[in-house]
């Protein structure tokens, strides 16, 4: 890896327990990345200034400095992508730790394999990023692939890595309904199982920030999620029909014998 990438990336782990820490540096550097790890946010925040990692897994339950002022110190400094460790699964934690501008999340205990994963989807991402592709168009909302940036009309969305990748995946099949599963392969990297409740974590998260004036992102239930070109109908659920159709299956009810006398003039509109 180190030979295609031209250099080693370095991992920094913020994290206070020792046997986490080991396990991550175990699996990490498996795969030829140097790690660097600090015990609390404090010294956390310095090695970042010292090393200037590529990514770094940051815990949210730290001493001297918790997580989520760490991970906005990291954010006022710059880029530098952050993978949060979560105690528990709590959409809470995990909401506020990705509007202070964390990329994505794992919950504790985790599967170190999917927690690599993870790491080689965020810096794949990031290495590809120049490469970028043509504008994405759907209704007010613009997106450039190579800028990384998207627009709703003169609005410029402020949006985290994951959350750009999952609008543009949505945006370039509009109209398509995308499940959970191909979302969590194609923009998070991995199809481990158990793992797409972060899909609907970070939906909503998107959904916010487009606001009431960007396309609408559907939930197809029991499917998946897509996004809604202008002129398009919401999904309806299987079986069901538009207004004035048969649902798939059954008879259309039979047409009523036209009215022999008008009805009473003071009968109103039917609503």
């Amino acid at each position: 890896m180190g030979g295609i990438l031209g250099r080693v990336k370095t991992i920094l782990v913020i994290d206070d327990e020792r046997n986490i820490v080991d396990l991550l540096r175990l699996y990490l550097e498996k795969e030829g990345w140097a790690v660097v790890a600090a015990g609390d946010g404090e010294q956390g925040l310095e090695l970042h200034r010292r090393h200037d990692p590529d990514l770094v897994i940051l815990d949210l339950m730290l001493p001297k400095v918790d997580g989520f002022e760490v991970c906005r110190e990291l954010r006022r400094r710059g880029d530098t992508p952050i993978l949060m460790l979560t105690a528990r699964d709590d959409d809470v934690d995990v909401i506020v730790g990705l509007e202070l501008g964390a990329d994505d999340y794992v919950a504790k205990p985790f599967n170190p394999r999917a927690l690599v994963a993870r790491v080689k989807a965020i810096l794949r991402r990031t290495e590809v990023t120049a490469k970028g592709g043509r504008p994405v168009e759907v209704g007010t909302l613009r997106i450039d692939p190579r800028r990384r940036e998207a627009a709703v009309g003169d609005r410029i969305l402020e949006l985290r890595a994951r959350e750009f990748d999952l609008l543009m995946a949505l945006a370039r099949d509009a109209g398509a309904v995308l499940t959970r599963d191909s979302l969590l392969e194609h923009v998070w990297g991995t199809d481990f199982p158990g793992e797409t409740r972060t899909v609907d974590v970070h939906v909503a998260e998107v959904r916010r920030k487009l606001g009431a004036d960007g396309p609408v992102i559907d939930t197809v239930r029991g499917l998946g999620y897509r996004l809604v070109p202008p002129g398009r109908e919401p999904v309806r659920a299987p079986g069901t029909a538009a207004p004035g159709t048969a649902a798939p299956g059954t008879a259309a009810p039979a047409a009523l014998p036209a009215a022999t006398n008008p009805p009473d003039a003071g009968a109103g509109p039917s609503r």
